[in-house]
């Protein structure tokens, strides 16, 4: 059986249309691609901040290893791998964007020796500079830890090589980092 073929009038359109204008289609195309640029853009954000909600998360994390490290051993360690060993972190985390281990320097502190670490300065860099949500809760220390005392020299064995992300400031024969400007550096670091 032949089926009919139906004419404009029967299927509604105007004669002589029988689609979409060059024109029409390229508004269409150019708002599509204006729209996916805006939703590009926003998740771009989403993932930053939710980087650095990670990092924040990974240092007290390691603050707190740190500081049953230190119940433990009357000290804190040269190197934060020294937390695996007995169990007081399961893995020691990384960057989530470039996996570069975070920053953490053994400080003498109160101890009478530099073999003996009474202090610690540990840090991670940001990507999204954000005063009242991040940066108001972080230490800002110096190199060496000026904040708010003196934490004295690197312990032995202890050093912030440095990395792409958080170099490396030398301060008495060994290396620490700077987290004192936070709206240029924009480095979370904490200390005891």
């Amino acid at each position: 059986m032949l089926q009919r073929h139906m004419t404009h009038k029967e299927q509604g359109l105007p004669a002589g249309r029988q689609g979409f204008s060059l024109i029409e289609l390229l508004v269409v195309i150019a708002i599509i691609g204006l729209l996916t640029t805006i939703v590009m853009a926003s998740l771009t954000n989403a993932r930053k901040r939710g980087r650095d909600g990670r990092r924040i998360a990974d240092i007290k994390q390691m603050q707190v290893a740190l500081e049953m490290y230190y119940q433990f051993h009357d000290a804190y360690p040269t190197t934060l791998s020294a937390l695996t060993s007995p169990g007081f972190i399961p893995a020691i985390p990384n960057d989530p964007l470039t996996g570069n281990p975070y920053a953490y320097a053994a400080l003498k502190g109160a101890g009478a020796t530099a073999a003996i670490c009474a202090s610690y300065h540990l840090g991670a860099k940001l990507e999204i500079y954000s005063a009242s949500v991040n940066f108001n809760e972080d230490a800002d220390m110096a190199a060496g830890g000026t904040y708010p005392t003196a934490d004295g020299t690197i312990c032995n064995n202890s050093s912030w090589v440095g990395s792409t992300e958080i170099p490396a400031v030398a301060f008495g024969g060994a290396n620490d980092f700077d987290g004192t400007n936070d709206a240029t550096d924009q480095v979370y670091d904490m200390r005891p």
